[in-house]
């Protein structure tokens, strides 16, 4: 992969704890890390549940890969990381309502938990810049 090397941070209290971007773009290949329901506070939104915190999670990747000039439409591929895979259609709601007609390729699978227990979903976004 070669081309320009740009990063969005959030300012989250992880990245620099953990020495990481919310996204980064390398040419027109884009990577969004790991994204859970924190608020601008630090604090999770909406603490279990998976349809709100879902959505939240996507509106903050959209918002990461706006700064790096894509958007949803680029996204080719999430995984998506459940507390609980039973909760599955409440997260499906979500991404269907956000990605309809992109269709991105996506995974789901169960973890035996997240960061913090307030998230019970974390979500990661690749996307491809391009015609």
């Amino acid at each position: 992969m070669s081309g320009e090397r740009r990063s969005v941070y959030s300012g989250t209290a992880w990245e620099p704890a953990v020495a990481y971007c919310r996204a980064k773009r390398v040419g027109d290949v884009i990577a969004v890390s790991g994204t859970v329901a924190a608020g601008e506070d630090g604090r999770a939104v909406a603490p279990g549940d998976v349809y709100a915190q879902t959505l939240f999670a996507l509106r903050k990747i959209e918002r990461a890969l706006t700064e790096l000039g894509a958007g949803l439409r680029h996204v080719v591929r999430t995984r998506t990381f459940l507390t609980d895979l039973g909760r599955f259609d409440e997260f499906a709601r979500a991404h269907r309502e956000v990605f309809a007609g992109i269709d991105p390729a996506a995974t789901a699978v169960e973890v035996s938990r997240l960061v913090s227990p307030e998230y019970v979903v974390e979500i990661e976004a690749d996307a491809i810049v391009g015609d």
